[in-house]
């Protein structure tokens, strides 16, 4: 069964920037692209809506938002399946519902605020946190397209084990054309040298060689088609992550599975939906 990527709308230009990358991505993969409006999305984000639905706020309906955005959507893909449905309810109870069965769910950042451009909103942030399937948060400076970035990379972020992140970053390295950068990153806790003058410079060294071989395995089921460069990093996996955001298409991180104490987003991938200079994808583990 093919899953559509699924787009989130409330038309701000946020939004429909999402949709031109959605429609990108769901061409890329050969799916569907379903566009989805929550009509309470305004209670949420505002009301400065994109230029290109040419009214104001107050004589915008849902259905104009939806016409515009399947423009947006054909005005690439021609052929592209598009479909697109309004539900009277809040945005990130429909967007965390259509994850159940979407390959992908994309949203843009804050949607109708003043600083748009910068700040992520609370619906993209629940999303993004809870949904079941990755969830791509457009982002940063970039032309609006998923496909012939300016980089020719992504950036995947690596923990310990293989995990549903480094597979989606060559899944989609391999249909951009475009090499993968997995980054480690390890630090050394202070208190290895403050009392072994003797060994300092040594601590730093089995940290790095631990972090090295922790990559290595990580990636030891790399596909032999994949440009694949390994990166450990000393320093935070934040700062590490949005460094390499600067020169990236797309970053991938993973997302825990609900346990005990719910969804779990990281302070790690909760830094980098907020100052990326790249789009985000946030995908949760399998297991």
């Amino acid at each position: 069964m093919y899953l559509p990527m699924v787009v989130g709308v409330d038309g701000s230009e946020s939004s429909l920037r999402a949709v031109d990358w959605a429609a990108d991505e769901a061409a890329l993969h050969g799916l569907p692209l379903r566009i989805v409006h929550a009509s309470l999305w305004e209670r949420y984000e505002g009301a400065a809506l994109a230029r290109e639905l040419g009214e104001p706020a107050a004589r915008v309906d849902a259905e104009d938002i939806l016409t515009v955005a399947a423009r947006r959507a054909r005005r690439h893909h021609t052929d592209l399946p598009v479909t697109s449905e309004t539900v009277a309810e809040e945005p990130e109870y429909v967007l965390k519902r259509e994850a159940r069965n979407a390959s992908a769910v994309i949203v843009g950042t804050r949607g109708r605020g003043e600083l748009a451009d910068l700040l992520l909103g609370s619906v993209s942030l629940t999303v993004a946190t809870e949904a079941d399937c990755p969830v791509v948060v457009i982002r940063g400076n970039h032309d609006n397209r998923a496909t012939g970035g300016r980089h020719g990379r992504v950036v995947v972020g690596v923990a310990d084990a293989p995990t549903a992140a480094v597979r989606f970053a060559y899944e989609e390295a391999r249909r951009r054309g475009a090499a993968v950068d997995a980054v480690r990153a390890w630090r050394c806790p202070t208190h290895d040298t403050a009392d072994q003058p003797l060994l300092t410079g040594t601590p730093e060294r089995l940290h790095e060689e631990r972090a090295v071989k922790q990559l290595e395995a990580a990636l030891a089921d790399a596909p032999e088609d994949v440009d694949l460069r390994r990166h450990t990093v000393e320093g935070t996996a934040r700062r590490a992550l949005l460094t390499a955001s600067q020169e990236a298409d797309l970053l991938v991180v993973g997302r825990r599975r609900r346990g005990q104490f719910g969804h779990r987003l990281g302070r790690v991938a909760h830094t980098l939906l907020h100052h990326s200079a790249c789009p985000v994808v946030v995908v949760p583990d399998t297991a």
